[in-house]
């Protein structure tokens, strides 16, 4: 997992370089391998894709409701080509939630992609490439700003209509089934960068197969 603790200026300066990696060491130290374009859909069908675990106080994080359904999830969205996975975490939480590079300090990200498969009726056939599921970057990042930043109105078509504050674990309770077990690992691994006071992760949480 990668960690990260430069200072506000350094991210400043970072961005406006457009030089923000993902590597295993502090931004401003950032790996080439991540800095390439990365294709929409890759040679096995899987989308590259953020996710995003935004945390408050005492480790607990932002759950946020999918517009006009009782469904909850962690935001999260694609990589367009020749964005590196950094640099679709900050527009995703932009257009997302409507938040500012400022308005959060990253903590950490997980160290390989992270993959999911969609249930069979999700998947559409007679598209080549055919995309099968996600491989996601997961991202823990601390608010700096006040909770009234989080706003859905920053794009056309918002993806949420409501956020609440959870336990850290709670996710795994809720989340749609074929997502469970890519939660499960990313909040493991992003469990230490969190909050010291972050509760034991649970003891056996099994995806279901789609």
């Amino acid at each position: 997992m990668a960690s990260f603790s430069q200072g506000g200026r350094e991210r400043r300066s970072a961005r406006e370089n457009n030089s923000l990696g993902v590597a295993s060491k502090p931004v401003k130290e950032s790996g080439s391998n991540f800095l390439a374009s990365i294709s929409v859909i890759d040679a096995d069908g899987f989308r590259p894709n953020v996710g995003i675990i935004l945390c408050g106080s005492a480790g607990r994080v932002l759950w946020a409701k999918r517009i006009g359904q009782q469904a909850w999830q962690f935001p999260q969205g694609g990589i367009n080509p020749g964005e590196t996975p950094e640099q679709a975490l900050y527009r995703e939480l932009y257009e997302e939630l409507g938040l500012e590079p400022d308005h959060v300090q990253i903590l950490g990200v997980t160290d390989n992609w992270l993959r999911y498969r969609l249930p069979r009726r999700y998947v559409r056939r007679g598209r080549n490439p055919t995309c099968v599921g996600q491989k996601q970057k997961w991202f823990a990042l601390r608010l700096l700003a006040t909770e009234d930043q989080v706003r859905f109105d920053r794009c056309g078509r918002p993806e949420f209509d409501g956020w609440r504050w959870v336990d850290y674990w709670h996710p795994l309770k809720e989340v749609v089934t074929f997502k469970r077990e890519v939660y499960r690992l990313a909040l493991r691994e992003l469990s230490g960068v969190i909050d010291q006071n972050a509760p034991t992760a649970p003891v056996s949480v099994s995806a279901a197969t789609a």
